[in-house]
């Protein structure tokens, strides 16, 4: 049986048409030429170059916002939100590490977790640390890329196992701004859901 012989030759084209997505790496700039909404032009200071760029800005920021500190704000709140969505989803699976129970309960609502860090301490010790690293590292590396230095958005020269060498880079940085982007609509979904509901990610 071979479905093409049955089916429309119409049909064929259209399943293969569309625009095709570039992979961001040496000599193919991810997003040259694409624009994620045709009916709008792209805009001239999103020229391809900037990984998980693909054309869509049409409120026009990118005409009078730095890029550079945009795609620094982007990265850190996609980071953060990875790891929000991981710590939502094994704290609504009821998964805890030993003595955890003992100090904010068996709760797995987020917001009564949240209330219970933020009273026995534990929100005002990650404010803290995270207040310290970014006057160690964050400030001083973003004030390095905006006044045109080498280091890209976002890099802190951290991978200790050596994920990003060679040209395996390329394609985590792509995979690292897509997931980021699709984290923090997670969990806005999930905090929107849980206010709305009363129920967590998984009920």
């Amino acid at each position: 049986f071979a479905p093409s012989a049955v089916l429309p030759r119409g049909s064929l084209r259209q399943s293969t048409a569309g625009p095709s997505m570039q992979l961001y790496s040496a000599g193919k700039m991810q997003g040259k030429g694409v624009n994620i909404i045709p009916i709008f032009k792209r805009p001239d200071s999103l020229d391809g170059s900037m990984v998980g760029d693909q054309g869509f800005d049409p409120f026009g920021f990118s005409g009078w916002v730095n890029m550079k500190f945009c795609r620094e704000a982007e990265l850190k709140h996609g980071r953060v939100a990875m790891l929000a969505f991981v710590g939502i989803m094994v704290e609504s699976a009821g998964i805890t590490f030993p003595g955890v129970t003992k100090v904010f309960g068996a709760s797995t609502n987020i917001f009564e977790i949240h209330n219970k860090a933020v009273e026995v301490g534990a929100m005002g010790q990650i404010l803290l640390w995270v207040g310290v690293f970014e006057m160690l590292a964050g400030y001083p590396g973003m004030t390095q890329t905006m006044e045109g230095g080498a280091r890209a958005p976002g890099d802190f020269g951290f991978d200790p196992l050596g994920l990003g060498k060679g040209d395996k880079l390329a394609r985590k940085q792509l995979s690292e701004i897509t997931n980021g982007r699709l984290a923090m609509l997670a969990v806005s979904g999930i905090v929107h859901h849980t206010i709305i509901t009363g129920k967590g990610p998984l009920g």
